[in-house]
């Protein structure tokens, strides 16, 4: 088998153009992987260059990003795609494309930054190793013909999905044997030294599946029976094994370290039933955010990847009962999970019964961070906020928002960042989709006396409460402890998650915003800071951000300020 080495110099030696419209003209590509993710994806492709010549990457729309190698003519490709994949330097599922999905290129950065037939790469030619010897073939044609024409349809099926796995073979999965399965074959031999034929003899075809299905040695595929949920299918028992019952679930947990997970469901139910456990599925911790989604009046698939795991889910409502399965793999390792997954789909049968609602592990952990006994997916930070108009625009703290992939506003709204003011700590949010708020404040742009009652309203649970909560203190001075003029101290005993948050006068208009505790001070416990109201306004008025203020208003009872607030108040949560 040639090293690395010798065949990235093999690789270095062609010479091509830049355009990938040159490519689906006059080349093809080998796609190695693809991300859902633009920064993922320009991470695996530094990876590969680090390694490989002629790394490319493309969006592939939809929101994924390919890498591929090439441009290749189709005879290059085919013996690039077999070294590369027999020295283990891309994954084995890796296959050959025409480039015609490529859109924008995002790697290399700037740009291509191939050489042209007009500068050759000149590097060490590494000499190839002797060929091995031809096999030649246990059969002749004739014989060999009349083994084939024994197979099912079936079988004949697996077969080309075989060839096509290994590289070969870029047609319809039919079972029936043209020119093209003809040439597939002869090319699987060619590359595994056998005599060429272009008709596989019964011990080469068993030599072909044996490749395809090593993949899965281990996974001891086999089919399980669970008369509690009702559902038989083959699983990977050799990776996990059963746990328990936790309705609508029956879990079967990693058994080794291969840290993958079954989920059988199984419950009784209607469209809304069916529809909340769609919603439901997508607050757990094993379900990653990204991937996509969908869902119909009778049925739901929920697919999940991130850096840690790969997941996908189904579940179909048929006569009053919701089935389904969940499968859980480790993240980069595509090739063994999607073969499992391919088997599971196909063996996937609904038998009588359903989990029964009741049926519960006595020793199950019990938790508001746990449904059914799964995490529930946690936001890296969540503070407070407050809206400021009509359609939903907020205002919070600038930590709520740093290093954020998705902003969420009460844990429903997808929210942007409109201003950012870091100086200020101030950061304002703009919904995706205009909502209608319970409530919105207005600011008071008096100057508020020293030692006046003023309350603070947030989150300082993180959400576990359903509604905000409200702490009466006092303004204990109208400037930092350096005499700050944008920064006004009370007295009032705050938490973490109140950041963002609004603080009011007794009026119930907004006098500033709640600060976060400053890093490495020790300070009273009481003692507190907040962004004030001309200092916000101010950076307001600079982008162009529109808002309510009042000059003094009568004092409200505490009820009023405490429904208002409530009204006004809002969750950031950042993931």
């Amino acid at each position: 088998m040639t090293g690395l080495r010798g065949i990235s110099a093999a690789l270095l030696m062609t010479t091509f153009t830049t355009s990938a419209g040159w490519a689906q003209e006059n080349g093809v590509w080998i796609q190695i992987e693809a991300q859902p993710t633009l920064a993922q994806a320009r991470e695996r492709a530094q990876d590969y260059a680090a390694q490989l010549p002629d790394v490319n990457g493309y969006d592939l729309g939809r929101g994924w990003f390919g890498i591929a190698l090439g441009p290749y003519s189709q005879s290059q490709a085919a013996s690039v795609l077999r070294q590369l994949r027999g020295s283990r330097a891309i994954p084995s599922d890796s296959y050959v494309v025409d480039g015609s999905s490529f859109r924008d290129q995002f790697w290399p950065v700037g740009g291509t930054v191939q050489a042209t037939s007009e500068t050759p790469i000149i590097v060490e030619i590494i000499p190839e190793p002797e060929p091995e010897p031809i096999i030649p073939a246990d059969e002749t044609p004739q014989e060999a013909r009349a083994t084939e024409r024994l197979l099912t349809l079936d079988e004949k099926k697996e077969l080309q999905i075989a060839l096509q796995w290994a590289g070969f073979y870029n047609s319809s999965i039919d079972g029936l044997y043209g020119r093209g399965t003809r040439n597939s074959m002869g090319a699987w031999q060619e590359a595994n030294n056998f005599e060429l034929t272009g008709i596989l003899t019964t011990s080469q075809r068993a030599e072909l599946l044996r490749q395809y299905n090593a993949v899965l040695e281990g996974m001891d595929m086999a089919a399980i029976r669970d008369d509690a949920a009702g559902i038989e299918m083959q699983i990977p028992t050799g990776v996990v094994a059963f746990n328990s019952y936790s309705p609508p679930f029956a879990r079967y947990d990693a058994s080794g370290d291969l840290e993958a997970q079954v989920l059988l469901i199984s419950q009784p139910g209607d469209q809304d039933r069916l529809f909340g456990l769609y919603e439901i599925m997508q607050t757990l911790e094993i379900i990653p955010a990204d991937g996509p989604r969908e869902r119909n009046a009778s049925s739901f698939t929920i697919e999940g990847m991130d850096r840690q795991r790969h997941s996908y889910t189904f579940a179909r409502l048929t006569d009053g009962e919701i089935k389904g399965f969940t499968l859980v793999w480790p993240a980069g390792d595509e090739e063994r999970r999607s073969r499992v997954l391919d088997i599971m789909r196909d063996s996937f049968a609904r038998i009588d019964g359903v989990l029964d609602p009741g049926l519960v592990d006595p020793g199950e952990e019990q938790s508001l961070d746990l449904v059914s006994g799964l995490s529930i997916r946690q936001p890296i930070l969540s503070r407070s906020g407050f809206y400021i108009d009509g359609g939903g625009t907020v205002i919070t703290t600038s930590e709520a928002v740093e290093g954020c992939g998705e902003i969420l506003l009460d844990n429903l709204h997808a929210a942007t960042v409109a201003h950012l003011d870091a100086d200020l700590g101030v950061a304002v949010l703009a919904p995706a989709e205009p909502i209608a708020p319970l409530g919105r404040v207005s600011f008071q742009t008096s100057v508020p006396r020293l030692q006046s009652q003023v309350a603070v309203a947030g989150y300082p649970y993180s959400g576990l409460l359903s509604a905000p909560s409200l702490v009466f203190g006092t303004l204990a001075d109208i400037r930092g402890l350096n005499g700050e003029d944008d920064i006004k101290r009370i007295t009032a005993i705050t938490q973490e998650g109140d950041a963002g948050g609004p603080v009011f006068d007794n009026s119930g208009a907004v006098i500033g915003m709640l600060l976060p505790a400053a890093d490495g001070r020790v300070l009273p416990a009481d003692t507190a800071f907040i962004a004030d109201t001309p200092a916000i306004l101010t950076s307001l008025d600079a982008a162009g951000i529109s808002y309510s203020s009042v000059t003094a208003a009568a004092a409200i009872t505490p009820e009023r300020l405490t429904r208002d607030a409530a009204n006004a108040t809002v969750l950031v949560s950042c993931w």
